[in-house]
């Protein structure tokens, strides 16, 4: 029989191990990032590259920023395909490491480390805007609002946010309880866009589905 003293401690233990993954992400990305590829791996069993290229046709402009650049496997698609990108990114771990990835290719890297809440760009600088898998800073008022900044009027803001895992296998469930308990793919509900509707976006979102996990893009568009 379940009690409300076993749901109290149900609860603790989900909280905890919440908390424990998150720092450990965050770890990932900073101290710890020589791994994030093997782990990004692993927790999306083999899904990862595919999920962040998936924003790849949505990329429709001569210029694009990518926030949160990560690794630079982003940064390394876009290029390879033509299309001129800089990417910004608060990690220096990340940023060494995304050099290192550009510059194996032969492609000249523009990486900037700086934060997300205050970019030093001009306003108007950039058509396009792209992040994936972003953490809990994309929302925040002022990252948000240096976004609309430095969009050019009519340009696009492309934010890769969540992917469900969707096979039905013993590993494929288990992965997407660890995805559902640590927020990192919450039930979704309209009032995500709420945030980048009151900084005066028009925002949208979509969803892509793939043989085993779905991905939900939100697009937030400047007003001409």
């Amino acid at each position: 029989m379940v009690t409300p003293k076993t749901r109290t401690k149900s609860g603790i233990l989900i909280r905890a191990i919440a908390w424990l993954l998150r720092w450990f992400f965050y770890l990932l990305y900073h101290q710890f990032s020589w791994i994030y590829d093997l782990v990004a791996w692993m927790v999306s069993l083999g899904q990862w590259q595919t999920w962040v290229n998936s924003v790849i046709p949505y990329i429709h402009t001569s210029l694009v920023l990518e926030l949160g650049h990560g690794p630079g496997h982003l940064q390394a698609a876009l290029h390879q395909q033509g299309i001129p990108c800089i990417g910004l990114d608060l990690s220096k771990q990340m940023g060494r490491q995304a050099y290192r990835r550009l510059q194996n290719i032969h492609i000249q890297p523009d990486l900037i480390n700086a934060r997300s809440q205050q970019m030093p760009f001009a306003g108007g600088a950039f058509p396009q805007i792209v992040a994936t898998f972003p953490s809990e800073y994309i929302a925040e008022p002022n990252t948000l609002s240096e976004i609309y900044r430095i969009l050019t009027p009519g340009g696009t803001a492309v934010v890769l946010l969540f992917a469900w895992i969707t096979g039905q296998n013993a590993i494929e469930k288990l992965a997407s309880w660890l995805f559902r308990v640590t927020g990192e793919s919450p039930i979704w509900n309209d009032s995500f866009l709420t945030p980048a509707r009151s900084a005066g976006f028009i925002a949208n979102y979509e969803t892509i589905v793939l043989p085993k996990s779905k991905l939900l893009v939100l697009c937030f568009s400047k007003p001409i």
